[in-house]
């Protein structure tokens, strides 16, 4: 059983930068990944990276702005934000999967979800 935390969230200006962390209760041995939902949308892929920390994916609209990372020793994932924009405002969840797929962007791929932490991005 692995439990997910996520913490970070605010409410921030556009052109703001925001670190996200996920803190697992466990290590895990397979792709983490972080996800999002705005408000009336769907919950969407943001970005992922091997257990490793050597392989990292990324949603089109993030490349250039999101970097995804992890210490292993802290058992604990990151998301940093740069250049924040209105559209970004969302709840953000990181997730952990179950099995060594790659890439990971698939919903499928994860079992193990936090509770969420939301980011919203004044104009």
């Amino acid at each position: 059983q692995v439990q997910l935390v996520e913490s970070g969230g605010g409410l921030v200006q556009a052109g703001d930068s925001l670190r996200l962390s996920c803190a697992a209760s466990v290590r895990t041995y397979y792709p983490m990944g972080w996800f999002r939902q705005a408000p009336g949308k769907d919950r969407e892929f943001v970005a992922a990276i091997s257990w490793s920390g050597g392989s990292t994916d990324y949603t089109d609209s993030v490349k250039g702005r999101f970097t995804i990372s992890k210490d292993n020793a802290k058992n604990t994932m990151y998301l940093q934000i740069n250049f924040l924009k209105p559209e970004d405002t969302a709840v953000y969840y990181c997730a952990a999967a179950i099995r060594g797929a790659w890439p990971a962007s698939r919903q499928s791929n994860y079992f193990y979800w936090g509770q969420g932490t939301q980011v919203t991005v004044s104009s």
